[in-house]
């Protein structure tokens, strides 16, 4: 079992920036690829970032590379997502979750957090 806790998350204005957390325990976090998701209210869970189980290899939802950036520290059992230049349309709960292998698909990630919310005002 892992047990992922999201935080960081809060109300912006457009233009400003938050930095999310996962924090992880329980089995060893490098032993998992760490994705983040986002839920925006009535549309399903979207990719945003993944990377992988010691922090080689990232990938990004393409429309949103640029101004996020996802990082891990193994040593401290943490996900960070970096969000820049934020839109009211990256309003959503955000959501961190642990995968086997690294990838884009949602069905893949057997850990997840509860959710932290993310309001962009504009």
């Amino acid at each position: 079992q892992v047990q992922l806790v999201e935080s960081g998350g809060g109300l912006v204005q457009a233009g400003g920036s938050l930095r999310l957390s996962c924090a992880a325990s329980g089995r060893t976090a490098s032993n998992y690829a760490m994705g983040w998701f986002r839920q925006a209210p009535g549309k399903e869970r979207d990719f945003v970032a993944a990377i992988s189980r010691w922090g080689g290899d990232v990938r990004y939802n393409a429309a949103l590379k640029g101004r996020f950036t996802v990082s891990r520290d193994n040593a401290k059992n943490t996900v960070t997502l970096q969000m820049n230049s934020l839109k009211p349309e990256d309003t959503a709960v955000y959501y961190c979750a642990a995968s086997p292998f690294l990838t884009e698909s949602v069905g893949s990630y057997v850990y997840w957090g509860p959710g932290t919310q993310v309001t962009v005002s504009s």
